[in-house]
């Protein structure tokens, strides 16, 4: 076969490849803004979580390719309530017993969603991880340190920070110095003490 042939096919599939992607995270973003809309989530969440948990990773040094699989992965934190009822998700009053047994399965659904694409499995770690805690108090597995997922402990400060910080209909946002003070506080117990430490920096 001709140089200038063979040069060109490897072309076609660099650019076929590159395209793919594209396409697949274009669709991972549309994924993520109908799940927004059904779980009604505050506005910017996820864009807010998602730059964050990059910002955090590179300041960590993580290469770039794991770095693109924590983006997805933060995308998609949340697709496992696509398996939860709407009157859990959006109820107002507190959640019962009942309720928590149905939430806290979002984690092992996103995964029984995900790991079928091969192009997402390496994007798992924060669906299906991002509720252990540091103190293996967390679920679904009760993982404890470093059995959790770097990429799930980065993303479990980001997620929860956003969270506090955020207006819900079930509580009024908190201001940063008290977030800043409760994810410090956290630390060594819900969170890695080493991705506290760094956050704080970054924020």
């Amino acid at each position: 076969m001709p140089k200038q042939t063979s040069s060109l096919q490897v072309r076609h599939l660099e650019r076929t490849i590159l395209e793919l992607n594209i396409a697949y995270d274009y669709t991972i973003e549309a994924w993520t803004r109908a799940l927004d809309l059904r779980d009604k989530e505050p506005a910017g969440h996820t864009q807010r979580v998602v730059e964050l948990t990059m910002l955090l990773a590179k300041a960590l040094g993580i290469k770039t390719s794991d770095i693109t699989n924590m983006q997805r992965g933060a995308l998609l934190h949340d697709i496992g309530k696509l398996g939860i009822p709407d009157s859990v998700l959006h109820k107002t009053s507190s959640l019962n017993e009942q309720d928590w047994i149905l939430l806290r399965r979002h984690p092992q659904i996103a995964y029984d969603l995900l790991s079928p694409i091969a192009f997402l499995f390496p994007a798992l770690d924060i669906p299906h991880y991002h509720h252990e805690k540091w103190d293996g108090t967390g679920y679904p597995y009760k993982f404890k340190e470093e059995q959790i997922p770097l990429a799930a402990r980065i993303f479990t400060v980001v997620d929860v920070y956003d969270a506090l910080t955020s207006e819900h209909i079930y509580r009024k946002a908190w201001s940063k110095e008290k977030a800043h003070d409760y994810i410090r506080e956290q630390a060594g117990k819900y969170f890695d003490p080493r991705i506290v430490e760094l956050f704080l920096k970054t924020i």
